[in-house]
């Protein structure tokens, strides 16, 4: 008689028992990420080209990188458990999405073409998980708007103010510091030189580079919600300081070297320096948001569930009172015998 034969597990599934649970998602969502780059091919392809032809716009190839970064750093924020299809707000996403693009190649419109991925990202992602997973990846996929360039004329109307204001603000401050400058219009004249602060050097790149590396920071800092607010509004003042700083750092460089070094700073390593002293403005700030504002102690939650049922089944644990040293005892000493009558003694 033979006995049953028993099916042996692979060893696959003995050390990972959670790995077939895993991979059983990844199929749709593979599906569904080919679907996409099929459907916009032809528009992630104008913004490649936008992000290699135009520096305003050269940090594009860093937002879906930090996207995928910040979706690992959120991974426990997922609940497999209750991701649940939501059919209604992920259609009208999609088709918001899908609607967007559609007006934006009928107008020729590239703005609206390339925003349309956002809504429709959002749209999958409500298709596949519902709010889990809309509360897991609402942050990478709202960062995705740093990746669209600005519209033509929204950039045309802030390049204008922005070249008055920084040619303005680097006059004052070279004339504060002793040097001869003089603005005409967004021309600044040295001694022997003149600075064109051109729409180039407005300082629109390094507004937009700034406030997505704010955004990053403020995503990535645990700190409260005012906090991450104030750390993004900051970067319009910190891009705007950088670029100051830069065309008055040029200035000197003209008066104090020859122009081939001033030029060399001021298109080439000026915008590199900016960078990180932009990083150091960021991260000083932090450092005196967590002086100004300290987090509140965590509360403390009460017990529910199957942890209050156990709580009320086992007995207070009373802690044993400490044992008192007691002094020995002296033994008794036996009492002195009595005195035998003389009747008896005689």
């Amino acid at each position: 008689m033979t006995s049953p034969t028993t099916r042996v597990p692979a060893a696959s599934s003995r050390r990972f028992p959670h790995l077939g649970e895993s991979w059983g998602g990844v199929g749709p969502v593979l599906l569904v990420s080919v679907c996409f780059v099929w459907a916009f091919a032809s528009t992630l392809t104008d913004l490649v080209h936008v992000w290699r032809t135009n520096d305003q716009y050269s940090h594009g190839f860093l937002v879906p990188g930090f996207a995928l970064v910040l979706l690992w750093l959120r991974r426990d924020k997922f609940d497999r458990a209750s991701a649940r299809p939501a059919l209604v707000v992920g259609s009208l996403l999609v088709a918001l999405g899908l609607g967007l693009r559609l007006a934006g190649v009928y107008w020729y419109f590239l703005w609206l073409d390339t925003f349309a991925i956002v809504p429709c990202v959002a749209g999958l992602c409500w298709l596949l998980g519902g709010w889990a997973a809309w509360r897991w990846a609402w942050p990478a996929i709202l960062y995705l708007v740093f990746m669209v360039p600005l519209p033509y004329r929204l950039s045309t109307a802030l390049s204008a103010p922005l070249q008055s204001l920084a040619t303005t603000a680097s006059t004052f401050l070279m004339q504060t510091i002793g040097l001869p400058a003089l603005a005409e219009g967004n021309v600044i004249d040295l001694n022997e030189a003149r600075l064109n602060v051109i729409e180039a050097c407005s300082g629109l790149r390094m507004l937009v580079v700034f406030v997505a590396l704010s955004a990053a920071m403020a995503l990535l800092t645990r700190r409260p919600l005012l906090d991450k607010l104030l750390l993004l509004v900051s970067a319009v003042p910190i891009a705007l300081v950088s670029n100051i700083l830069r065309i008055t750092a040029t200035g000197i460089l003209h008066e104090t070297t020859n122009s081939e070094t001033a030029n060399l700073f001021f298109h080439d390593l000026g915008g590199w320096l900016m960078m990180p002293l932009g990083l150091l403005f960021l991260a000083g700030e932090v450092k005196i948001l967590s002086y100004l504002f300290l987090d509140p102690p965590p509360p403390s939650r009460p017990l529910r569930g199957p942890a209050l049922q156990r709580s009320r089944k086992q007995p207070l644990r009373t802690r044993p009172p400490r044992p008192v040293a007691t002094p020995a005892r002296k033994p008794e000493k036996a009492p002195p015998a009595l005195a035998k009558p003389a009747a008896e003694r005689s």
